[in-house]
């Protein structure tokens, strides 16, 4: 099964956090051994602002191992909410999380997809 990786997840990888690089590094390198490892353009963007050239980006994400999926409008509606909930907390993560199912999950931008049809491993903010 696919996994989508959130751009939290990359970013704490890239900057080394001091609280999440150990977590998100084992989780991503636990579902890139099994699965696919996905990105959206949403994340693609997210993660690019840490690069000065899109060569740079490609680089560090390389296609072959992040591969790009397409995102659907309503999925980019429901990521603008998951977006309000994280500006309204100011940014705070409260905690990751990995799934195999979404059905179970509150409002934010990875559970823009079909429930049982994908893993994530993403931030949640809990309302």
């Amino acid at each position: 099964m696919p996994t989508l990786v959130d751009s939290n997840v990359i970013l704490d990888i890239f900057t080394e956090d001091p609280k999440w690089f150990e977590w998100s590094s084992q989780k991503l390198a636990e579902c890139a051994e099994k699965d696919t490892l996905i990105i959206n353009p949403i994340i693609y963007a997210e993660v690019s602002i840490r690069f000065e050239r899109i060569e740079e980006l490609e680089e560090a994400l390389p296609p072959e191992v992040f591969f790009r999926e397409d995102l659907p409008w309503e999925a980019a509606f429901l990521a603008g909410k998951c977006f309000l909930l994280y500006r309204r907390r100011k940014g705070k993560k409260l905690f990751l999380f990995q799934i195999s199912t979404l059905e179970s999950m509150r409002p934010c931008g990875a559970m823009l997809f079909l429930p049982g049809m994908l893993n994530v491993i993403a931030p949640i903010f809990l309302s």
